[in-house]
């Protein structure tokens, strides 16, 4: 089990709170609303940065841009084998590890539901170590949620989720219910 070392006192609570409230603030604004030289407050950042109490993401926000974001729950006997499947895959954001019923939480972002839900039919149900799967689209968040994104991919001659069959011969991306993958050169979207 890893240990926690997150040693904080009321200046480190501080900055982490102003910068939860506008990741963009100054150094120097840190350290005049706390009561700090700006040295100290950079000394404090390096500190809370390299304990991994915070980190500056840069990504998009994919409900503000219009995509829609679904939260596939899994139940597998191989956790590492669909992570694994998934890494490379341009629609997938990230995984949980988690308890309770599934075990495993998948992120993913498209431009429609339809190639969403093409990926968890056509990639997820069909394997032997999935047992159960529950798909859900993400209505709204509650607070902004940045999520890194890769804008510009790397072609390549096969998916990287190892699936043989190409996107011309699926006849979900036939029937227009998925916009196939960007990285073999197979799909109708816009957004890679």
């Amino acid at each position: 089990m890893a240990e926690h070392n997150l040693k904080l006192d009321d200046k480190d609570r501080e900055i982490l709170t102003l910068l939860s409230e506008d990741p963009e603030i100054s150094q120097e604004k840190i350290a005049k609303t706390i009561n700090l030289s700006q040295p100290s407050v950079a000394v404090r950042l390096k500190k809370l940065r390299e304990m991994g109490a915070f980190s500056k993401v840069c990504g998009i926000n994919p409900l503000k841009m219009g995509l829609h974001l679904a939260k596939v729950e899994v139940s597998t006997n191989n956790i590492t084998n669909i992570l694994k499947m998934f890494k490379n895959c341009p629609y997938f954001l990230n995984a949980f590890t988690v308890s309770g019923k599934s075990n495993l939480c998948l992120l993913f972002v498209g431009e429609d539901i339809a190639t969403l839900e093409s990926i968890v039919e056509g990639h997820l149900r069909p394997l032997e170590e999935v047992k159960e799967i529950e798909f859900n689209i993400i209505i709204s968040a509650a607070n902004d949620l940045t999520m890194p994104f890769q804008m510009k991919i790397k072609p390549a001659d096969k998916q990287p989720c190892g699936i043989d069959v190409q996107c011309v011969d699926c006849p979900s991306y036939s029937e227009n219910k998925c916009l196939g993958c960007p990285i073999i050169g197979q799909y109708k979207g816009k957004l890679w």
